[in-house]
């Protein structure tokens, strides 16, 4: 693919890749280049965000903006974002294995989604509160953790 040929050999060996991995698309930013392979995203720092523990990511423009399952957000300036945005997009879409709303009585609801390693196995349920809920409420949390155990079993993962 004549694309790979314009990312910099040097920035393609310092990418610390997984056996298998490879380069799908890559956009130049203020700080370096942001590149998307088939299994994470390489922020301009070099950092590996693996898809599957980011939550959101979108473009805008003030640039590539990645949330991650902890919280982290992280803003990539891109002075051209190429087909970055949309495969970032598409390759965190391929790690939900579920994404489901459940309403809980009488308390709004928490949305249920089931994430995998692109290839891999389930690794994990993800329970995500209505706004102006506490997820920390011993209740609320065991409802939630109940409506869990009904979609796991209806669907059977």
């Amino acid at each position: 693919m004549s694309f790979l040929r314009r990312l910099p050999a040097e920035v393609r060996k310092s990418l610390a890749t997984e056996p298998g991995e490879r380069v799908l698309t890559f956009a130049q930013g203020e700080d370096g280049y942001v590149v998307a392979t088939n299994l994470a995203l390489f922020m301009a720092d070099g950092t590996r965000v693996p898809y599957e523990t980011i939550d959101r990511a979108g473009w805008d423009e003030d640039g590539l903006r990645v949330l991650t399952t902890s919280g982290e957000v992280r803003l990539e300036r891109l002075t051209e974002p190429r087909m970055l945005p949309e495969t970032v997009r598409e390759r965190v879409n391929a790690t939900i294995v579920v994404n489901k709303h459940v309403d809980l009585p009488g308390r709004g609801g928490v949305r249920l989604v089931a994430r995998r390693r692109p290839g891999g196995e389930v690794l994990g349920w993800t329970l995500v509160f209505d706004d102006g809920l506490d997820p920390d409420d011993p209740g609320l949390r065991a409802q939630a953790e109940q409506a869990l155990e009904g979609v796991r079993r209806s669907m059977g993962v």
